[in-house]
């Protein structure tokens, strides 16, 4: 008997079901409905399963992990589905001749598919072969892909046609998902750092952010501008994610870490620290970029990515609503939104198929770039000149100093040598020593002149020149500026 205690359905999930039934009108059988995390994936699926079994249709839904079996179950049974089947290993629910079946796709890989007239693949950018297999073997079967970020190469080869449900910036606006604020406080130097697979190299990439500096300007950041918020911090490797939870303990802030390895019930044991407040921060490696429906106010991006889908995922986790929540808190340590922009910008209306692209096509941009304030490191948005965190207006600086009734040559700006560099760098070092500076206050003071972190740098005193002497004292009188404000 089919029970369903169906909920009311928010304007962007009716939409989504309009969109979906006219594609299918129209005569294609692949379509990729696009949601936002936090749009209410489940209870749009339930109704789509709903449909379904009103016809009498069988239907497969299909996770791309284990973790999320029981959790699948559990939300289809709370919008009344029960007639359900679980084709997962040896889970106690399994039963193949039930009408809906909640699989795992490494298990359907080993053991077959299940009889199906629906398919719908959850997370469909993650671009299973087994899935397509299946669309091979079973031509007449409906498939239905969901997903928040359906941008995966050669996508558009299987599936057959792109809905946008809602788009992020929709669902922030109308109060379903949280606004963000973003703060690029580091700006890891990523020069050598060779592309692999269409990202960074990881092993490369580990090496660069393992960096002391790197690593304790995450921590203190955080305590400067998360308040203490529930935190997820995303690392590049086990080592990294490591590294952060040590350098969180140690300024004594309560840190759990999660890796792919980490065991189920160890992970929950977790989620619940964090929202008792017993631990504030857990950081992990790539492995709770979906679901994940933890209150979560604060994202640290510690993990450089050239990928819009790994990109959204990691701050998609910070989005959902919660009470008393009036924006996630964005620490992008990484230079992400540099490179990428704003999630909420990042738009494509075709699905991608494996074809190298003509001279004029590329990333369909609503917006350029967003700019870091100079002063703040708050990220606005484009073409906006006074910051709306602090309230900073940058004026046109310029070069030039003319004398009275002459003509002033207009000279380029020198391009600091290696020389220059080490110069600079050995003159701060001793200016640490002979001012007793915290560790690392090198290294920053270096990455404010030059941009860049002193790699390379041998580690050798010099008598500081003046321009050493007058950039520190410059840097002194800002700091004591901000203070007294």
């Amino acid at each position: 008997m089919f029970d369903f205690n169906q909920k009311a359905l928010r304007p962007h999930q009716e939409r989504s079901i309009s969109l979906l039934r006219q594609s299918l009108s129209k005569g294609h059988r692949r379509p990729v409905l696009q949601l936002p995390t936090g749009a209410g994936k489940t209870l749009l699926a339930a109704n789509i399963i709903r449909m379904a079994r009103e016809k009498d249709r069988r239907v497969a839904f299909v996770v791309p992990a284990i973790s999320l079996i029981d959790q699948t179950v559990e939300a289809f049974m709370s919008e009344g589905i029960h007639d359900i089947g679980v084709i997962q290993s040896d889970h106690p629910m399994q039963d193949w001749s039930r009408p809906v079946q909640v699989c795992s796709i490494q298990t359907i890989a080993r053991r077959g598919f299940p009889e199906s007239d629906l398919v719908i693949v959850d997370e469909c950018h993650n671009q299973y072969e087994a899935t397509y297999r299946w669309m091979d073997v079973c031509p007449e079967v409906f498939f239905v892909g969901l997903t928040a970020t359906p941008w995966a190469k050669g996508m558009g080869k299987y599936w057959d046609d792109l809905l946008i449900g809602a788009t992020m910036r929709e669902l922030i606006e109308a109060g379903y998902l949280s606004d963000f604020a973003v703060f690029a406080p580091s700006h890891p130097d990523l020069t050598g750092v060779r592309t692999t697979a269409g990202d960074y190299n990881q092993k490369q990439l580990g090496e660069v952010m393992g960096d002391g500096a790197l690593v304790a300007d995450v921590v203190d950041t955080w305590l400067a501008r998360a308040d203490g918020q529930p935190t997820l911090v995303f690392a590049v490797d086990r080592a990294h994610a490591k590294k952060l939870q040590t350098q969180f303990e140690r300024a004594g802030v309560g840190a759990g870490y999660i890796d792919a390895y980490t065991e189920r019930d160890e992970r929950r044991a977790i989620e619940r620290q964090l929202g008792r407040g017993e631990i504030r921060v857990v950081c992990n490696v790539g492995c709770l970029t979906t679901g994940v429906d933890w209150d979560v106010r604060c994202i640290v991006l510690a993990r450089p990515t050239r990928s819009e889908m790994l990109f959204v995922q990691m701050v998609g986790r910070g989005l959902r609503t919660a009470e008393g929540k009036r924006q996630c808190v964005i620490l992008d340590h990484s230079d992400n939104h540099a490179r990428l922009g704003f999630v909420t910008d990042i738009r494509h209306d075709r699905l991608n198929d494996g074809e190298k692209k003509k001279a004029g096509e590329g990333k369909e941009r609503e917006e350029p770039l967003p700019k870091e304030c100079s002063k703040c490191n708050f990220v606005k948005p484009p073409k906006v000149l006074e910051c709306p965190n602090c309230g900073f207006k940058p004026e046109r600086q310029s070069d030039i100093e003319p004398e009275e009734g002459e003509l002033v040559e207009v000279k380029a700006k020198k391009v600091a040598t290696m020389e220059d560099k080490q110069a600079f760098y050995s003159g701060l070092l001793a200016i640490q020593r002979q001012r007793g500076k915290k560790q690392g206050w090198v290294a920053h003071t270096y990455r404010e002149k030059f941009g860049v972190w002193p790699r390379g740098m041998y580690a050798i005193e010099a008598t500081p020149s003046a321009e050493v002497v007058a950039f520190v004292q410059h840097k002194a009188i800002k700091y004591a500026k901000r203070r007294s404000a």
